[in-house]
């Protein structure tokens, strides 16, 4: 069974553009809570211009499904997280001032800097997820990091779905299969939506979350949000 986390940092965009509390990022992650996702996902950054570290405490009080949070593990990012204490912490290597995620970790280069991270986070009974391409090499490395997850960078298969999905879909297999095998677990995101969702994780079984937030937040804007996650839940093959 594959899960669906929500990433509310769009909605955290809308608030922070007009001031004030509206609309109410804590209500929204409760709402999607109770409207079918499995968990919610934030990804503050050093200019809090989505999601606060306020926003982070007052979320890991109220929610009840899953707490991810994802970031650059600088040194305010790790004293954050290993207060807060989510189920999970998912690595991303972006720099403060990247408009959003836009490449994976290279596991060779990074390798002792991110064996120190992970280990501080175990030591916190935190699960991790490093934010990675399906590259093998650097798949593999990221199993001797002793990292629970990897979670797949899907922009390429986004971008290539419509070309081609057989194709676009082929590395991520071949990826998810090898990091299966010598014991990771599967996290993906990155533009996936309605329209490439359901094949991504239809030729993946090994998939275990799925983590969206744009496109997901986008589409609420038209069908709503407790539709548009029931909507997604459908693409994973489950009842919502």
């Amino acid at each position: 069974m594959t899960l669906l986390s929500v990433n509310i940092n769009k909605v955290a965009v809308i608030r922070n553009s007009r001031g004030g509390n509206v609309p109410n990022v804590v209500q929204v992650a409760l709402d999607c809570e109770k409207f079918g996702a499995d968990g919610i996902t934030v990804h503050p950054r050093p200019d809090e211009r989505h999601i606060r570290r306020s926003d982070v405490f007052e979320l890991k009080t109220v929610l009840t499904k899953e707490f991810n949070i994802e970031g650059y593990p600088s040194v305010d990012f790790i004293k954050m997280v290993t207060s807060v204490k989510p189920a999970q912490v998912t690595l991303v290597p972006d720099p403060p001032d990247a408009l959003t995620s836009n490449a994976g970790w290279d596991t060779i280069k990074n390798f002792s800097f991110l064996e120190e991270v992970i280990s501080e986070f175990k030591l916190h009974g935190i699960r991790t997820s490093v934010f990675i391409e399906p590259n093998l090499k650097f798949i593999e490395l990221a199993s001797k990091l002793k990292t629970d997850r990897i979670e797949l960078y899907t922009e390429p298969y986004a971008k290539n779905y419509l070309i081609d999905r057989e194709e676009a879909v082929r590395e991520f297999v071949v990826a998810a299969r090898f990091a299966s095998e010598i014991g990771l677990q599967i996290n993906a995101g990155h533009d996936l939506n309605l329209d490439n969702l359901k094949f991504f994780s239809d030729s993946i079984p090994e998939l275990s979350e799925v983590s969206i937030g744009h496109a997901l937040i986008s589409d609420s804007l038209y069908f709503g949000i407790e539709n548009t996650i029931q909507m997604y839940q459908r693409q994973l093959n489950k009842k919502a």
